[in-house]
């Protein structure tokens, strides 16, 4: 079936899923605004997937905005760039969003310094082969901005023997409370289309697709508007659902191709990124300029002035929430949106590049979305139903449950599950199937590198 056939019977989208509640008016028309810069910032080595950053400075040292703080520790890792000008007061252990602490670097700014970007090379994009455009990718320390922290130059690098045509843009955003992506797509257009042009070049795209959920309508107009008199690009509508931003989601809905257990996009000739990514490629690239900055949704019943914020990494949640008016603890705090965020351990863990939202719940908000009591399942199969991959959910959990961690991997592709949450989203039981699959797999990895 074609791209046009596909949109002539109806917008496009996948089997299964579910429809959460939206919650996204609180700061879907709200303009993008800078919030101001933190007096201490922490800045973890390891903010992507993959090996951490290698510092490069000392304590006591000097820095200015945009200089490179740490170096890469080897493909599979990405640098690590000052948000702002000051001295860097400590190297070594520091909170995490997670619970244990980590290596990070603590940069103390400096209160008179403008914060204008001091480090940076032009560069010009047209003169350089793909494998230049991938080594410039990783200089800059991008990495996915839609949640994953997947390093782009290691997505942009093709298993031998593959080739990408297509490249989908995801502007889904279908996460609910989180309007990042929406307002990066109107305000930052410009940026967004130097950005899938770079992509195009590296990966060797024949075209691209720009995939947008229809709650987004001006989203949608205004960059149909903008890629009208290019042939290599177009806007896909897509059916507003959840997940329908995820990678294999995305691709079944707009080019009906399958990705195979177990692979890569690039398995079916698809290169998928997300906006926030593409359009902060297109402003930093031709300036070699590294990721120090990001725009984060900051919203929910718990904070006073919701809205899209740029934030500079690094900064602390706790003067994150000071300025936009919180009252309330760490526990009611999520990083991410309320399907496949993470609560917070602590208030003085920093915004890291992964980070795309910043959800504040009320003690009754929490109560009233997520059950204090579990019950035993009851074999009604929705989990079955919302599966977007398919998979048995109440068979992972029974046999997670009992253990057979190996086996759910083995016989019941757990790895194919990306953690989108709809099992436990619909389970009348209040099961939390993904914090199960989450420590499977956990536990497998741990299994696999003690037998190495």
């Amino acid at each position: 079936m074609g791209l046009m056939q596909l949109f002539r019977f109806g917008k496009a989208t996948f089997s299964h899923g579910v429809h959460p509640p939206e919650y996204k008016e609180p700061t879907n028309s709200t303009n993008i605004r800078r919030l101001p810069f933190a007096p201490e910032m922490i800045l973890p080595l390891s903010q992507h997937f993959g090996k951490p950053s290698l510092p490069i400075v000392h304590e006591g040292q000097e820095v200015v905005r945009g200089e490179p703080i740490a170096d890469a520790d080897g493909f599979m890792s990405v640098p690590l760039h000052s948000p702002a000008t000051g001295v860097i007061k400590k190297i070594g252990l520091m909170p995490t969003a997670r619970g244990p602490r980590a290596e990070a670097i603590q940069l103390e700014l400096y209160s008179g310094a403008s914060q204008h970007i001091l480090y940076d090379a032009p560069q010009n994009i047209g003169d350089m082969s793909p494998t230049e455009i991938i080594r410039a990718v990783q200089n800059t320390g991008m990495v996915g901005l839609g949640g994953a922290s997947f390093p782009t130059h290691v997505k942009m690098t093709l298993p031998e023997g593959q080739k990408v045509d297509t490249l989908l843009v995801n502007g889904c955003e279908c996460e609910p409370y989180l309007t990042t992506d929406h307002r990066v797509m109107l305000e930052h257009s410009m940026n967004l289309f130097a950005g899938i042009r770079i992509a195009m070049k590296a990966v060797g795209a024949e075209r691209a697709i720009i995939g947008i959920e229809d709650n987004k309508p001006d989203a949608i107009a205004r960059l149909r508007n903008a890629c009208s008199g290019d042939d290599a690009m177009s806007v896909g509508v897509m059916k507003t659902k959840y997940p329908q931003g995820a990678e294999k989601m995305m691709i079944k809905a707009l080019l009906n191709r399958e990705v195979p257990s177990g692979g890569f996009p690039s398995a079916v000739g698809v290169g998928v990124y997300n906006v926030a990514t593409l359009a902060q490629l297109g402003a930093l690239l031709p300036q070699s300029q590294g990721l120090i900055e990001r725009v984060v949704t900051i919203t929910g019943p718990g904070i006073e002035r919701p809205g899209n914020y740029m934030v500079a990494l690094g900064t602390p949640l706790r003067f994150v929430l000071e300025q936009l008016g919180f009252r309330g603890h760490a526990g009611q705090l999520i990083m991410g949106g309320p399907m496949m965020g993470v609560s917070v351990a602590s208030l003085d863990v920093p915004v890291t590049k992964g980070v795309s939202g910043i959800l504040v719940l009320t003690e009754e908000a929490k109560s009233s979305q997520i059950p204090k009591k579990t019950w035993p399942c009851i074999k009604c199969a929705n989990c079955v139903r919302a599966c977007p991959i398919h998979l048995n959910p109440a068979e992972l959990g029974m046999l997670a449950s009992k253990r057979q961690y190996e086996t759910m991997e083995r016989n019941f592709h757990l790895n194919d599950c990306f953690e989108c949450g709809c099992c436990s989203y619909v389970c009348p039981s209040a099961i939390p199937l993904v914090q199960y699959f989450r420590i499977a797999k956990a536990i497998n990895r741990e299994n696999r590198e003690e037998a190495a």
